[in-house]
């Protein structure tokens, strides 16, 4: 149980936050979830202008680069004689290429001609034979090639990609995937381009919000390739560009590696896995749907989360009953001890490319949207979801 004193304190941050001045819009999109805001940090009402440097993560040496580096009118000039092809409008290619064109940059969307994506991007705006082409020939006119394509698309495209990825180019991607497993995607960049990745840690769809609401969401840059001596420069200039808050260093293999890892386990994999166990166990003890479900799920996302999220999970355990805290500090070494395991095999799992793999296979089959439809209908007709819909709609903010 959460105590009234600690979200008391959480409601006044976020009444504070809330009347905090925005930051500046225009410097406001696989993967792909749980994701980090990065709001504006004011003084007495100023806006304060903070740029690349070197903090302390748990003890670890690591730099940063924030967008006051990169203000609007540096981004114009320094981009003013490219192109930028944005290939793909799925949530990355969506959130990235509308924040592109919204900073003032010459942006271009190539996705397949009359296609499901092409009508989704002619109704936000983009306009066939002026900044809406086919891939290749966004492709051969773009000066920075964004390859925001999904992983299968990049393996199967490549071959009609690679003529256009040519000297003098930026081959720039938002997941080390298609690098890094190479002998599964084939793709493999020609020498005399930059390849460089920014990869925004959460959604295309979040990272448009967040970007619309003034904020940013953070994100990792790499460098795999530097034909011209300014890689790093550039991607930092375009990771700003996307509407990244702030922006840290990788590699293209660590940014998979960490992805792949973190999507099938804490991001998405267990903690639905968990979810679903504890709310299993309950419902086999007699409680019922609405007390299962609240004590697993509502909680958890609704209250203690936040808490997490806002000063770390030392705050959310001092600020709850001294029963709760009890529970979990003496609980969570033997979750720890029976999940590591698990996680040792996810990760080696991920390394040797079982993962990369298996994903390739299924998300090139001729019916994958229709097995995708089954797959999530099965969670969506689940008690446990099911239940959380009636709760949800309980809510005092959607019952106005």
């Amino acid at each position: 149980m959460v105590s009234r004193a600690a979200i008391r304190t959480f409601a006044r941050t976020a009444a504070s936050a809330a009347r905090a001045p925005l930051a500046t819009r225009v410097l406001g999109a696989a993967p792909r979830f749980a994701a980090r805001a990065i709001p504006s940090a004011s003084i007495s009402g100023v806006q304060q202008v903070r740029g690349m440097k070197t903090l302390d993560f748990g003890g670890s040496k690591e730099k940063v680069y924030e967008r006051s580096d990169w203000p609007k009118e540096k981004l114009l000039d320094y981009f003013k004689n490219d192109t930028l092809a944005v290939l793909g409008y799925g949530p990355q290619g969506h959130g990235q290429g509308l924040n592109l064109r919204d900073n003032g940059l010459n942006v271009i969307v190539g996705v397949r001609k009359d296609g499901r994506s092409w009508k989704k991007a002619v109704a936000e705006g983009w306009v066939p034979g002026k900044n809406l082409f086919s891939i290749e020939e966004a492709a051969d006119k773009g000066t920075v090639i964004l390859n925001l394509l999904s992983d299968a698309a990049q393996r199967d495209l490549w071959p009609a990609i690679k003529p256009y990825v040519t000297p003098g180019k930026t081959l720039y991607f938002s997941h080390g995937f298609a690098i890094t497993y190479k002998d599964q995607t084939h793709v493999v960049p020609p020498a005399g381009v930059d390849v460089v990745l920014c990869a925004p840690k959460g959604s295309g769809t979040t990272l448009r919000t967040l970007f619309l609401d003034g904020k940013g969401l953070n994100s990792s840059i790499a460098v795999f390739q530097d034909a011209s001596g300014k890689a790093h420069e550039r991607v930092v200039g375009l990771g700003v560009a996307i509407g990244s808050g702030y922006l840290y260093e990788t590699t293209f293999e660590k940014e998979v590696y960490s992805d792949l890892f973190g999507e099938r386990g804490v991001l998405m994999g267990a903690i639905n896995g968990l979810f679903r166990a504890q709310y299993d166990i309950l419902r086999a003890q007699g409680h019922s749907p609405s007390e299962a479900f609240n004590e697993t799920v509502e909680e958890a996302t609704q209250s203690l989360f936040p808490l997490i999220g806002a000063k770390g999970m030392d705050w959310m355990y001092a600020n709850c009953s001294v029963t709760a805290q009890r529970g979990a500090l003496d609980w969570h070494q033997k979750f720890y001890d029976a999940s590591l395991p698990v996680f040792k095999e996810l990760y080696e799992s991920v390394k040797n490319g079982t993962e990369s793999q298996r994903s390739l296979d299924k998300n090139s089959q001729a019916d994958y949207r229709e097995s995708l439809e089954v797959e999530l209908k099965d969670i969506r007709e689940a008690e446990i979801w099911r239940a959380g819909e009636t709760v949800r709609g309980l809510r005092p903010e959607n019952n106005k």
